[in-house]
């Protein structure tokens, strides 16, 4: 009881099925972009507080001062992130970039697949943390003690989610490392 017709048509729905599938990830393109103008706002944001700083330097305390350039090195660090998620995920899940021969071209990205961005975003996370608990205890005496406790745990949660993350992925790697040994004998 075979049915060629039936079956040629199984196969063309199957392969336009396969195709709209394929051609769905076009659909995180305008998300990268929008990425790239939260990053242009950013950028804004930056030379706002830059105006602020070099304003006012001469009216600034020592800790306002740090204060304004940790929440600068914070932007810096977002912006990082961002450069990240944009290049990083566009290149994993969207389309090649085919800038392997650009002077410029990040080294980090000749070796990006997911589990390498999720390591790297969450050690971003962590750095952005950190500056934000440090211009919470340079800024200690203002601040609610429950504050300052609840941004130490989700701190202390980024650095244990990191952990685990790293882990996990070495455990992945080192069961298909020993897999791919044992295809090879």
């Amino acid at each position: 009881m075979n049915n060629p017709t039936g079956s040629k048509i199984r196969n063309i729905s199957l392969g336009i099925m396969a195709q709209t599938i394929f051609w769905s990830r076009w659909l995180q393109a305008p998300l990268y972009l929008g990425l790239i103008v939260a990053q242009g706002v950013y950028v804004y944001h930056f030379m706002l507080e830059l105006t602020h700083l070099v304003a006012g330097a001469s009216k600034l305390t020592e800790a306002a001062i740090m204060l304004i350039v940790l929440g600068l090195i914070d932007v810096v660090m977002i912006a990082n992130l961002l450069i990240m998620v944009i290049i990083g995920g566009y290149e994993t899940f969207v389309s090649r970039l085919n800038i392997a021969e650009h002077p410029d071209q990040p080294e980090w990205l000749s070796h990006v697949n997911a589990a390498t961005m999720k390591i790297k975003l969450a050690m971003a996370l962590i750095g952005i943390s950190s500056v934000h608990l440090l211009k919470t205890f340079i800024n200690a005496d203002q601040m609610a003690v429950d504050t300052i406790m609840w941004q130490v745990v989700i701190h202390l949660t980024f650095i244990i989610s990191a952990l685990a993350m790293a882990y996990t992925d070495r455990i992945m790697t080192t069961t298909l490392l020993e897999a791919h040994g044992r295809a090879e004998h």
